[in-house]
């Protein structure tokens, strides 16, 4: 098995949204956490969009390059999602915690 981790090329339109919401007055931290994304690439990407650079490297926004309104609901859409998987993966964890406590008190419980 290599040490070599490949990069992880995300879509313009991803990377928009991540900065959407952090222009949006959520926090980097909680936005990248959401998305699944390191925080120093969204830091990254917030600060190309301030610049003007968020096409990429000396590149101008292209007309093709655009995002539909379509695709923002979208990629809004995978963000929530993925934030709402996890909230529910805490809360059967939190249940099944507090379940194995509440049989520990049942009499004739056996571990």
């Amino acid at each position: 098995m290599s040490d070599y981790q490949s990069r992880s090329r995300y879509t313009l339109e991803f990377k928009q949204e991540g900065v959407r919401q952090v222009t949006g007055g959520q926090s980097i931290a909680s936005v990248a956490r959401t998305l699944g994304i390191p925080k120093a690439s969204l830091s990254n990407w917030v600060r190309q969009h301030a610049r003007g650079e968020m096409g990429g490297p000396g590149s101008a926004q292209k007309p093709e390059n655009t995002v539909t309104p379509e695709q923002m609901e979208i990629a809004r859409l995978r963000a929530e999602n993925a934030r709402l998987t996890m909230e529910r993966d805490i809360a059967k964890k939190a249940a099944a915690y507090f379940a194995q406590d509440t049989l520990q008190g049942t009499p004739g419980f056996k571990k």
